[in-house]
């Protein structure tokens, strides 16, 4: 069975927290961590990559700075769901080609394994965080910027976008992106993808499950913020409850799932049964 605490310290916190529409949620902000734009909209968080001259590509840099700003959301019981983005012309153009030019020396080899260990972490944690996260994508969704769409819990494509995974064309391994288009679309439909180096518009890409919907280009940020909302009006426990337990499912059989679901239902109880203990009598 799992414990009520295994569910997180967080969640508790983040019930405890204000609602969308309290005064202290209502501010706009706007701020710049390196590479990535963060702006707050009441209790909704957008994470724009901003390289806009390089088409959002990810270099070490930009990975850093999009790691401290998940993080940093992931901490903030005020935001209740995020959007992530891309200034300009494109979502991202993928791996900055430029980082792996030149000679190799020991200090280029630990930049690339810091490259690589940011790539999977983010990846990771864009599914494991406990706020439901939409990604918004529009023009170039290309390797590594593909695949951080597809780590999102939905994605919303303008209809101007290009999806494909290049990395063989240019002599590389996909190492970094491969894991999640086999979680999403199949390992068929993977391999065809990663193999011949094809690029998706945005109706193929809703076509085999990559996008959950297709929206016009100047329409692509309202349509994830809509989404956003949606979630951030919903019971942050109860979200964070839901989005931890629907991806372990995607890895048990349906006898296990079940019985996740009864161990969560069980541990949800306990913990709504603890906090309504804890309030101070009125």
């Amino acid at each position: 069975m799992v414990a009520a605490g295994a569910l997180g310290y967080r969640w508790a916190r983040q019930a405890r927290s204000a609602k969308p529409g309290d005064e202290a949620m209502t501010d706009l902000a706007t701020t710049s961590t390196g590479m990535v734009r963060v702006e707050t909209r009441g209790a909704v968080r957008i994470l724009r990559m901003h390289r806009p001259e390089k088409l959002n590509a990810l270099n070490t840099d930009m990975l850093v700075a999009l790691q401290a700003a998940l993080q940093e959301a992931e901490r903030d019981d005020a935001v209740r769901a995020l959007v992530l983005t891309g200034e300009g012309r494109g979502f991202s153009a993928g791996a900055d080609l430029a980082e792996f030019r030149g000679e190799r020396t020991p200090e280029s080899v630990k930049r690339n394994m810091l490259r690589s260990e940011l790539m999977g972490s983010i990846q990771v944690m864009l599914r494991t965080m406990s706020k439901p996260v939409v990604a918004a994508v529009h023009g170039a969704a290309i390797g590594g910027g593909a695949a951080f769409a597809a780590c999102c819990d939905m994605v919303v494509a303008a209809d101007n976008v290009k999806l494909g995974y290049p990395e063989l064309m240019h002599h590389l391994t996909p190492t970094g992106v491969m894991t999640s288009l086999i979680k999403q679309v199949g390992p068929k439909t993977a391999f065809e993808l990663i193999s011949l180096g094809a690029t998706l518009g945005a109706e193929e890409a809703l076509r085999i499950g990559l996008v959950n919907r297709v929206v016009a280009a100047d329409a692509v940020l309202e349509a994830a913020l809509t989404i956003a909302n949606a979630w951030a009006e919903l019971d942050p426990v109860q979200m964070a409850a839901t989005k931890n337990m629907f991806y372990r499912m995607t890895e048990l059989s349906f006898e296990q799932g079940l019985a996740l679901g009864r161990d969560v239902s069980v541990a949800m109880r306990h913990l709504a049964a603890a906090t309504a203990n804890a309030k101070p009598a009125a």
